[in-house]
C-alpha cells in the first residue's frame, strides 16, 4: 500500500469530500492544511472569515481523528511558497498520490499547476475533483461549444447534468478508517499548530451567530429544509423574516456541500421553495463558471469591457459614509451596519447597497466589491465579483444599467413594517411604519439627511452610463 495525501483548502469537512474519500480508498492517508496570512490579506478576506476557517480547522481535526488520520497543519506567507512546501511533504511522507478539490479562481488555478508540476518532477500522481461545483464547469456548453454568457440557458443546460449525474444524486459513501495507522511523523519545516497561526482576534459573537463544524451545518440545513424551504419563494426577499438558509458562509469554507444541499431540497422537489433554493444555488455555480471561463474577472476587470469608460466618481468621504451607514436611506444604512455588527447581510440589502453606491453614488463597484470582501463571513470571489457586477451592470448577465433600485421603493416593499430597519437603526426605531423607510422632517438630529437625491442619483447614472456606450 503506497501513502496518500490529501489536501484541505476551503472544504473543510469529511462527509461528501470526494478528495478525501479518494484518498482513504487508495491506501493509507496522512491531510494536510496549509495556512497563507500573506494570501488572505492581499485577497481582503475578512477577520470574521478566517477566524470561521479557524474554527472549522479545529472540528476537522478532531473529525479526522476519529478516522484514525492524521492533520498536519502548515504555515507559509502567500500561494508562491507553496509548490515548494508540497514537494517538501511529498518526500518526506513518501507520498504516491496527492489528492485534492480543486478551485477556480485564477490565482488559486496557477498555484495548483505548479504543484501539479511539483508532482509530476517527483512522479507523485494527482486526483483533483469537482467538488465546490455541482457539476464540471468544462461540461456546460452551448450548442456551439462555447460558455454560456446568459444565466437562464446555463441553468437550463446544467440541469441536464445535474440529472444524468449518479455522482451527484447518489448518497454519498460510508467513510471507512484510515487503512493502518501511519506514524506521526516528527515535525516538518514550516509544520505548525493551529493555535500558533496569528488568526485575527476573535469576537464572542462571531461563534454564537456562525457554530463551527459538520453538525452545525447539517443542523442549519435540516432546519431550513423542515421550517422555511416551502415558504421560501414568498419570504426569501423579506429582510426581517429568517426565512433564507444562511448556510453561505458554511458553502464558502466547504463545511458543507453544495451537492449535499441540492440532496436534501431534492427531497422536496414538487414544493416551489425548492425549486427557488436550488435556482440560487445554479446562480452560484453560474458565478463559478465566469471565472473559469472569463479569468479576466479575476484580474480588477469589468466582463463588459465597455464599462471600463465609465467615468466613475471616487469619492472617499460618500465612500466612507455608505461603509458606515450613514447615507440617509434607512434600508441601505440597516445593511451596512448588519454587515459591520453580524458579519453577513441579507441578499436582497447587498442588492440594494451594491445599486446604491454604484448608480446613486457612482462609484467604483470594485471599492464596494472589497469592502464587503473585508467584511463578510461568506465573501467567496465568485459570488461577490458575480453579484457586485450584476448590480453595476458591468457583469455577465447583469441588471440592464437602467434597473436602479429605488431604496425608498424596496424598503416599502421588502421591510413594510420597518422591523428591519429598527434593529439596526435604534435613533429610527419610534418612527411610524410608514415614515421610517423615509423619514424626510422627522429625521432625528442623529440620523443623516440623503446623501444624494434619488432622481439626481439615477440621471447622472443615466447618463454616464449612456455616455460609456456611445
Amino acid at each position: 500500500m503506497y501513502n496518500q495525501l490529501c489536501w484541505f483548502r476551503n472544504d473543510l469537512r469529511v462527509r461528501d469530500n470526494p478528495a478525501f474519500s479518494s484518498a482513504l480508498e487508495t491506501g493509507p492517508t496522512y491531510a494536510i492544511y496549509i495556512a497563507t496570512p500573506g494570501q488572505w490579506q492581499l485577497h481582503d478576506d475578512a477577520p470574521i472569515k478566517i477566524d470561521f476557517w479557524r474554527r472549522n480547522l479545529i472540528e476537522l481535526k478532531r473529525e479526522l481523528q476519529k478516522l484514525d488520520v492524521d492533520l498536519l497543519i502548515f504555515e507559509v506567507a502567500s500561494y508562491k511558497q507553496i509548490p515548494e512546501l508540497i514537494n517538501k511533504v511529498l518526500q518526506q511522507l513518501n507520498i504516491a498520490q496527492l489528492h485534492y478539490n480543486r478551485e477556480y479562481p485564477l490565482n488559486e488555478r496557477m498555484r495548483d499547476q505548479l504543484v501539479d508540476s511539483e508532482c509530476s518532477k517527483l512522479k507523485v500522481s494527482i486526483s483533483s475533483f469537482d467538488d465546490l461545483l455541482l457539476g464540471p464547469p468544462q461540461f456546460v456548453l452551448n450548442k456551439s461549444g462555447s460558455p454560456f454568457k446568459v444565466f437562464t440557458p446555463f441553468a437550463r443546460k446544467a440541469l441536464i447534468e445535474i440529472q444524468n449525474s449518479s455522482n451527484l444524486l447518489n448518497t454519498p459513501i460510508r467513510i471507512e478508517k484510515n487503512r493502518e495507522l501511519l506514524p506521526m511523523p516528527s515535525r516538518l519545516e514550516d509544520q505548525v499548530e493551529i493555535t500558533s497561526i496569528n488568526w485575527p482576534e476573535a469576537k464572542s459573537q462571531w461563534e454564537l451567530h456562525w457554530p463551527a463544524g459538520e453538525s452545525a451545518a447539517c443542523d442549519r440545513l435540516e432546519a431550513f429544509i423542515q421550517n422555511q424551504i416551502s415558504a421560501y419563494k414568498e419570504q426569501r426577499d423579506k429582510p426581517s423574516v429568517n426565512a433564507t438558509s444562511q448556510l453561505s458562509a458554511y458553502l464558502t469554507a466547504g463545511v458543507i456541500s453544495a451537492a449535499d444541499c441540492w440532496r436534501a431540497a431534492q427531497k422536496y422537489f414538487d414544493n416551489t421553495g425548492v425549486e427557488t433554493w436550488q435556482n440560487e444555488l445554479l446562480w452560484r455555480e453560474f458565478y463559478r463558471y465566469t471565472v473559469v471561463h472569463f479569468p479576466h474577472v479575476c484580474m480588477h476587470k469589468s466582463y463588459r469591457e465597455n464599462t471600463d469608460h465609465i467615468p466613475w466618481r471616487h469619492n472617499k468621504e460618500e465612500f466612507e459614509m455608505w461603509c458606515q451607514g450613514q447615507t440617509g436611506y434607512p434600508l441601505v444604512d440597516a445593511g451596512m451596519r448588519q454587515l459591520l455588527s453580524k458579519g453577513w447581510m441579507h441578499n436582497r440589502v447587498r442588492m440594494v447597497t451594491a445599486m446604491f453606491l454604484s448608480k446613486h453614488l457612482l462609484i467604483d463597484w470594485r471599492w464596494g466589491e472589497r469592502w464587503f470582501m473585508q467584511n463578510l463571513i461568506d465573501g467567496d470571489f465568485a459570488s461577490n465579483n458575480g453579484g457586485w457586477q450584476w448590480s453595476a451592470s458591468t457583469g455577465v448577465d447583469a441588471a440592464p444599467y437602467f434597473r436602479i433600485f429605488n431604496p425608498v421603493t424596496q424598503s416599502k416593499r421588502f421591510d413594510a413594517a420597518g422591523n428591519y430597519i429598527r434593529s439596526y437603526i435604534p435613533e429610527l426605531a419610534q418612527l411610524s411604519d410608514s415614515c421610517i423607510h423615509e423619514p424626510g422632517d422627522r429625521r432625528p438630529t442623529n440620523y443623516p439627511s440623503p446623501l444624494v437625491d434619488h432622481k439626481f442619483g439615477r440621471a447622472r447614472a443615466l447618463s454616464a452610463f449612456k455616455d460609456s456606450a456611445s
